[in-house]
């Protein structure tokens, strides 16, 4: 009543604004100190305790997502080989809320299925980022990506992304979740260990060692004649050597044990700026310029080692 209402919102926006200075100068020198410089741009690892108004100069500066951050959906090559984790079982295409997710099953010469995707497609103007897709995947062959700059000018065909455009390797997945990636790993190794047990056989015991053989009853001879000495007992056998583990290594890990650089602590280079500018065709070519020209060169080797030409 009489202007109270007013001063009440001014009140709470002073107290906003002043909390924003207040909290920066109790950070000595600044609370945006915590700054990852990249090749791109800045990466700034913003407080959980900040108070008041954090400020990022984007698109010069971006902010550093969390772990738990999930966006459009990404799919994992391993590294070391080129090969995909996804099956196309269909498991994602079923489980999607708006039906975003359809799948193509490559097949052989004789066209019968092979248990590898021959084109993936993801229509990004329509998922909700619900991680349902990555949360079903029974082979961790599909996880939610940090890359949130989709803008485009056109709904089609720049945001149907297609499985060269969401193919990624799984050392880019570990740097975006560490954790993640860490207790994934442990589970597969410990799975790998039990599975190296049960196909292990015992090895045979060894013979145990045969008795002292008894002498022969006592003839009566002569007194002059000497009673012949009991035979000695025969040796022990040696015992059997033990058999020697054999130290199985856990998966294959693109990620050495001992690294601690700064990509491991999720500082993620961010994505090149595309030559073309800022276009449907830029974006698209922005996020796979990096990874199109491996994954294409690595599909076509294999196709044509099973005698069959590709032609993308």
């Amino acid at each position: 009543m009489f202007g109270t209402g007013i001063l009440k919102g001014l009140g709470v926006t002073l107290r906003r604004a002043a909390g924003t200075f207040i909290d920066d100068f109790a950070r000595v020198p600044s609370r945006y100190t915590d700054v990852i410089e990249t090749a791109q741009g800045k990466l700034i690892r913003q407080p959980t305790d900040a108070k008041g108004l954090f400020t990022i100069q984007y698109p010069e500066e971006k902010r550093q997502m969390p772990e738990n951050f999930r966006y459009i959906p990404m799919l994992l090559y391993e590294e070391d080989t080129g090969e995909d984790r996804c099956t196309a079982c269909g498991i994602c295409a079923k489980v999607c809320p708006p039906q975003c997710i359809w799948i193509v099953r490559d097949q052989d010469e004789n066209g019968k299925p092979i248990t590898r995707p021959a084109a993936f497609y993801i229509d990004a103007s329509i998922c909700m980022s619900c991680s349902f897709c990555a949360e079903y995947c029974p082979f961790d062959a599909i996880k939610m990506n940090h890359d949130y700059e989709l803008a485009t000018y056109d709904r089609y065909p720049g945001l149907i992304l297609n499985k060269a455009e969401l193919s990624v390797p799984t050392s880019y997945y570990a740097a975006l979740y560490p954790s993640a990636w860490a207790e994934e790993e442990r589970i597969r190794a410990e799975k790998e260990a039990k599975k190296a047990a049960r196909g292990k056989k015992p090895e045979p015991a060894a013979p145990a060692a045969k008795p002292a053989a008894k002498p022969a009853a006592a003839q009566p001879e002569p007194k002059a004649a000497a009673k012949p000495a009991a035979p000695a007992a025969a040796p022990a056998a040696p015992a059997a050597p033990a058999a020697k583990a054999k130290a199985k290594g856990g998966h294959w890990s693109p990620i050495p044990a001992d690294y601690s650089g700064e990509v491991i602590k999720s500082a993620l280079p961010l994505p090149p700026v595309p030559a073309e500018g800022v276009s449907a065709s830029g974006i698209s070519w922005s996020r796979i310029m990096a990874l199109r020209e491996k994954q294409l060169a690595s599909y076509r080797e294999r196709r044509k080692a099973e005698g069959k030409e590709v032609k993308l």
